[in-house]
């Protein structure tokens, strides 16, 4: 069996990553690492991360505040598996998500794949929406519109190599799926909801105006764009998210 290093960067993650770290231990695909890297929690998250003993779940701390960027990056420099897969602390998998994605990379011969998720609110409950996704996503279409949920993406280092994140605030899951997508043209998901993203009030997912800022400092950064540029390709990713990516949440 094939290694899989789950990377969770946490910070003041007490009410959430308990549920998060037992729906790791839940998997049906059994060899896994989970590596928790504290961006120094203020709360008990470094005590409750502490108190679950498995030999595969490793805990890391960081001496100060550097962001989840900082976190996720030494997470990825202490893996030791062939496939990287993302979980934030407050997020949780269903216990098949793991097989399931690597038997589907196994089928259709992929080094990468994501797949739907569900929301729930910051009491677990359903908000009963599923978010689903194309089911081939060409780099073009990912340029304009995230279709990947961090949760669910995860990729294979036996073909990519170890890929850091970058050090942009945000968005930083979006620029790793456009690095990797770049170099395979297009990915396909598992057509199926196999984790839940909480969304909570003060997630930066939840600000407009803010996914407009880190957008625009994507295409202007990121990929060099002219500010007119980065500008009107800003405006098409709106377009995107507001026309086209509504069709793809289902009431369930």
């Amino acid at each position: 069996m094939k290694l899989v290093s789950i990377i969770t960067p946490t910070f003041n993650a007490e009410q959430f990553i308990l549920q998060t770290i037992q729906s790791v231990l839940e998997q049906t695909y059994t060899h896994w690492e989970l590596i928790l890297v504290d961006d120094c929690s203020s709360d008990a998250t470094w005590e409750l991360i502490h108190s679950i003993s498995d030999s595969r779940i490793k805990c890391f701390k960081l001496d100060q505040n550097f962001g989840p960027g900082v976190a996720r990056n030494f997470a990825i420099q202490q893996a030791k598996g062939n496939y990287i897969a993302f979980l934030d602390a407050d997020d949780v998998w269903k216990p098949q998500k793991l097989a399931k994605q690597l038997q589907f990379m196994e089928d259709e011969n992929l080094p990468m794949t994501f797949s739907f998720y569900e929301q729930i609110d910051e009491e677990g409950k359903s908000l009963h929406k599923q978010i689903t996704a194309p089911l081939e996503v060409s780099y073009n279409q990912l340029f304009y519109c995230n279709w990947i949920g961090n949760l669910t993406g995860i990729y294979s280092v036996d073909f990519f190599g170890k890929i850091p994140i970058s050090s942009i605030k945000k968005r930083q899951d979006w620029i790793l799926w456009l690095t990797l997508v770049q170099k395979i043209k297009t990915v396909k998901p598992v057509p199926e909801s196999l984790a839940f993203y909480r969304v909570r009030k003060d997630s930066v997912s939840s600000s407009k105006v803010k996914l407009i800022q880190y957008n625009y400092a994507i295409y202007r950064n990121f990929h060099e764009n002219h500010p007119l540029k980065a500008a009107f390709n800003t405006a098409l990713f709106l377009v995107h998210q507001l026309l086209i990516k509504p069709r793809f949440t289902k009431t369930i």
